[in-house]
């Protein structure tokens, strides 16, 4: 790699790393799997970044890469989620809902439940506040499908949460 494409890489990494973490965090549940993620996804752009830098949204192909890595890896016998009686107490670094423990426990524990595609539509629509083209692009997907993954894994949301948590969050 040139001396300008490793810079620019550098760059990326440094303004957008944290955002890709959290959007990693958001898909698996767990800070140390988030990592692993991420730094899955900077190693894949890294070897293509020379090709993909002279794109214009850099940061949509990383979201790609990564979305399409955490859907694998589910599928990999060995790394598939397990469930655990009750999720740990400890708070990351840089957690999105350090203010408010209660509700993090609970969402947390119901995105859990949400199929990993199904998540992965709903962090991107809803975290990432992406268009239901930009999601149904960055999946390889139709829009079609992207909107019944976004309406089942509300369902499985309502189903774990209970309705009044979608009231209550209206109201706030």
């Amino acid at each position: 790699m040139q001396a300008t494409d490793e810079t620019s890489f550098k760059e990326f990494v440094g303004a957008r790393r944290r955002a890709l973490l959290r959007t990693a965090f958001l898909m698996t549940g767990d800070w140390h799997a988030a990592e692993d993620l991420v730094q899955e996804t900077l190693t894949k752009l890294y070897v293509s970044w020379r090709r993909v830098r002279r794109h214009d949204d850099v940061l949509a192909y990383a979201r790609r890469i990564l979305v399409n890595a955490h859907i694998d890896g589910t599928r990999r016998p060995w790394r598939r989620e397990q469930a655990v009686e009750a999720i740990p107490d400890a708070v990351g670094a840089g957690d999105p809902a350090e203010s408010d423990l209660h509700t993090r426990d609970r969402l947390l524990a119901a995105l859990a439940t949400v199929p990993p595609r199904q998540r992965a539509t709903l962090v991107l629509r809803f975290w990432e506040d992406l268009s239901i083209e930009q999601v149904a692009d960055l999946m390889n997907c139709s829009s079609g499908n992207v909107k019944s993954q976004t309406a089942r894994g509300l369902e499985r949301l309502r189903d774990v949460l209970g309705p009044e948590a979608f009231v209550e969050l209206r109201d706030a």
